[in-house]
């Protein structure tokens, strides 16, 4: 049997001022340049919070298929638990453009938010990001979080 020692390490990915992430456009802007890897692909991200909604960094959690995205509540949370987060935010792109959340990013959501609250994570928002012209749509400001 092996045992394995997890670990949680951070490298920059930006260089400036952080702001805290306590809008669903703040949260967008943040990630944003990470679906730019590969824009034809759903990228699914958390992004650990401490207090006072400062980021730790953003997590990859999956990359997917043109329409989704395989995600689990337990590698969401893992990067939280490791870098000792009191919140949470995730975010995914939809490479169609359309942010309307679809029947799967809405049960997603509502498992991340129970397995969070039981964890004593803070989620606070679920961010769909299309286009780079596009709206963005907030779990929260449409009051499923």
């Amino acid at each position: 049997m092996r045992v394995h020692e997890a670990s949680l390490q951070f490298r920059v990915v930006r260089e400036g001022k952080v702001e805290p992430l306590d809008t669903p456009q703040k949260v967008a802007d943040y990630v944003r340049d990470a679906f730019d890897g590969d824009p034809t692909c759903e990228w699914f991200l958390c992004i650990p919070l401490n207090r006072r909604n400062m980021p730790f960094g953003r997590v990859l959690i999956s990359k997917g298929t043109a329409s989704s995205c395989l995600v689990s509540p337990r590698e969401v949370l893992r990067p939280c638990i490791l870098s000792n987060a009191t919140g949470m935010v995730v975010a995914h792109n939809h490479p169609s453009g359309d942010t309307s959340p679809s029947r799967a990013d809405l049960q997603i959501t509502r498992q991340l938010k129970d397995a969070a609250q039981a964890m004593g994570v803070d989620f606070l928002d679920h961010i769909i990001v299309g286009d780079p012209d596009s709206e963005i749509y907030s779990f929260n400001e449409a009051g499923l979080v």
